[in-house]
């Protein structure tokens, strides 16, 4: 067996903690000694121990002289935990097999030195793809200090979010529902404008699957959206968000803050709308490393035609609408040269719809 064999199961392990430990990354670890696994681990939540602890925790015998596989470079700085690599060379593991670098300025290339000025041997960049594509929205915010956005709609197969009254529900299938909850509680914020809201009256949290329910961001930019909508009757199981062009001193302010609602004011566009690209600015000074769209039209449109969107998860159902609201509006795009360009990654069936999983390339 080799490197990448007991890396592929760092990757397994790290998956475990997904929707659970952003801001912090995903990370899998795995000890073996004389060719036994003697210990596995997780990063299971936020705040909790990190994958190298729990494996050596984990471990049914001494650890010394061990290999330990871990996804992501071990963190040598003190944050809600002890540092990773002090528990490394105290336990006297001889070499550590590392997927790849972390890129968090606090981290970077300082694990390794620790861990090789204590004679530990270290090996880099095995299945390096893998483990950054498992933590690509984690690269991403730190590498840019902006959140790492997902489009996400469903369409009938005509192009249609809607039908011509407004009418959406339901187009998806429920197994799609059920996919759409997931994508939820792995992103910190979900980001609806005004429309959605009023049209739709979601709850935007999550409850067909186990997870943490994300922050909800409404764009409201005058403060126009309903105190009667659902996203306003548990702000204390799901926070939520309203951002605007008005001031703080604003009389709504108070009115909004009544229903545990916070608001946070953005610089306007030029059409004296928020400003989105900046919106997202503000969110990634909060530590939000992650938004989920979920629309309407016009929220779409905006992100699309601002080059905003990492990541589309298009849910397409066998329904065929005919005239009704389309999933994206004019982007001024006048010839094909000009199309906004996608990877496909992946093409999954879920019930009776098809899921498109692309990237902006």
């Amino acid at each position: 067996m080799n490197d990448e064999y007991y890396m592929k199961m760092a990757l397994k392990l790290a998956g475990k903690g997904r929707g659970y430990v952003s801001p912090n990354p995903l990370v899998g670890a795995v000890i073996v000694k004389n060719g036994r696994i003697i210990g596995k681990g997780y990063h299971q939540r936020f705040g909790g121990n990190h994958a190298e602890i729990n494996a050596i925790r984990n471990a049914g015998t001494a650890v010394k002289g061990s290999t330990l596989y871990v996804t992501l470079e071990p963190c040598c700085h003190e944050g809600k935990t002890p540092p990773c690599v002090n528990a490394i060379i105290e336990n006297k593991i001889a070499r550590v097999v590392i997927g790849i670098i972390d890129s968090n300025p606090l981290v970077c290339r300082e694990g390794i030195g620790c861990l090789q000025t204590s004679g530990i041997k270290v090996t880099t960049g095995v299945l390096e793809e893998e483990c950054r594509r498992l933590n690509e929205t984690f690269f991403h915010f730190m590498e840019t200090g902006m959140p790492f956005v997902t489009l996400k709609y469903a369409q009938s197969i005509d192009g249609r979010i809607a039908t011509a009254t407004g009418n959406s529900r339901w187009i998806s299938s429920p197994a799609s529902l059920k996919f759409a909850h997931r994508l939820r509680a792995e992103h910190d914020a979900i980001l609806v404008g005004r429309g959605t809201v009023e049209q739709d009256n979601p709850e935007l949290t999550v409850r067909l699957v186990r997870g943490r329910n994300p922050l909800r961001v409404v764009v409201d930019s005058q403060l126009n959206v309903s105190l009667k909508a659902k996203i306003f009757q548990n702000t204390l199981q799901a926070p939520t968000l309203i951002a605007t062009v008005k001031k703080n001193n604003d009389p709504l302010f108070k009115k909004f803050s009544r229903y545990g609602a916070e608001l946070l004011t953005v610089d306007a566009d030029r059409k004296g709308k928020v400003d989105l690209k900046k919106l997202f600015m503000m969110l990634g000074e909060r530590k939000i490393s992650s938004v989920m769209i979920e629309g309407g039209a016009q929220i779409i449109t905006a992100i699309l035609k601002n080059n905003l969107a990492d990541r589309m998860v298009t849910v397409i159902a066998p329904k065929i609408i005919g005239k009704g609201i389309e999933a994206v509006g004019d982007l001024n795009i006048k010839n094909l040269a000009s199309a906004k360009k996608l990877l496909m990654r992946k093409i999954l069936k879920s019930g009776d719809d098809i899921i498109l999983d692309s990237q902006f390339i």
